[in-house]
């Protein structure tokens, strides 16, 4: 068997209390993308608009933790990251337990099979759909999101794909709000109506 590729890389907080902190990763088997600063301006900058301040967040493909860290740098009270690389799940835990201590739990599992075993006891009120491109999960993902008890009223849902495949299908009564394409990415917000 070959061996894993493994490469170090670090992303930052760019927004909010934590901001210029860096996060540290390391990627066995090249398949982590953190969302690049750009991308991570614009969708802040559109959620700017409806605001942060204390809402519950869940990142399905947490990866190298930046989305959920940014949230709750910008003020959202609590952040679930679903990983399913055990060594991931634990750095993230390592260097995120210690800045936003009870504000944020990791979870070591498949997102899509802890949404359909899971229900919280609270619904979130935004969600980060950003799983690896070539797995298609997108769209199950959403479809799994639409079960009773995972969104709140208006909830927000941003969906990151590349820029050339199909747009992920995603419930008839979430709304496209916001569009973006940069690079190989194209970012998508849905609210729930």
């Amino acid at each position: 068997m070959a061996p894993v590729a493994t490469s170090k890389g670090s992303v930052r907080i760019i927004g909010g209390t934590h901001r210029g902190r860096r996060l540290h990763f390391i990627d066995q088997g090249g398949d982590l993308r953190p969302s690049g600063d750009r991308m991570r301006e614009t969708l802040f900058n559109w959620l700017q608009h409806y605001g942060l301040h204390q809402r519950r967040v869940l990142d399905l493909f947490a990866g190298s933790g930046v989305l959920g860290a940014e949230a709750l740098s910008r003020g959202a009270g609590h952040a679930v990251l679903v990983e399913k690389k055990r060594e991931r799940a634990a750095d993230l835990s390592r260097q995120l337990k210690p800045i936003f201590d009870t504000r944020i739990h990791i979870q070591c599992a498949d997102a899509l099979t802890w949404l359909q075993r899971e229900t919280p006891a609270t619904p979130f009120d935004l969600v980060f759909v950003d799983p690896p491109y070539d797995l298609g999960l997108a769209g199950s993902a959403c479809a799994a999101l639409d079960a009773p008890g995972w969104l709140s009223a208006g909830a927000l849902v941003y969906v990151e794909s590349r820029r050339h495949d199909p747009a992920p299908t995603v419930p008839a009564h979430w709304i496209l709000e916001k569009e973006k394409e940069g690079g190989d990415v194209r970012a998508r917000l849905y609210k729930q109506i």
